[in-house]
């Protein structure tokens, strides 16, 4: 599922398309497209990518269909980092010891 994600994010219009939609809700292509400076069919293709991921859904309202963000998608790809980098964990107990010893003055 990560990868998706983060192949998707590794261009920077799909980003931007990103930031925009979650910045300001909703939008149409058209509305994206002129928003970022991106020609239709460009955008099309970025869209696309964005939906494999999961990282974009469509809301039709009437006869317009609107992309908006889907964070959770996102935030599980950005937490499944984190967890395959221990980033956020607490120190094992050999650092905890340490971290107090030098508190303490002992080296």
């Amino acid at each position: 599922m990560s990868d998706g994600v983060f192949a998707a994010l590794a261009h920077p219009t799909r980003r931007s398309v990103l930031t925009l939609l979650q910045r300001n809700g909703p939008m149409a292509v058209g509305d994206i497209a002129t928003a970022l400076g991106v020609a239709g069919p460009t955008l099309s293709g970025h869209l696309k990518v964005l939906r494999s991921a999961d990282l974009v859904d469509t809301q039709r309202q009437g006869t317009t269909i609107r992309y908006v963000t889907k964070l959770s998608v996102l935030e599980g790809a950005i937490a499944d980092l984190m967890e395959g980098m221990r980033l956020g964990l607490k120190s094992s107990g050999a650092e905890a010891s340490a971290g107090r010893e030098n508190a303490n003055g002992n080296s």
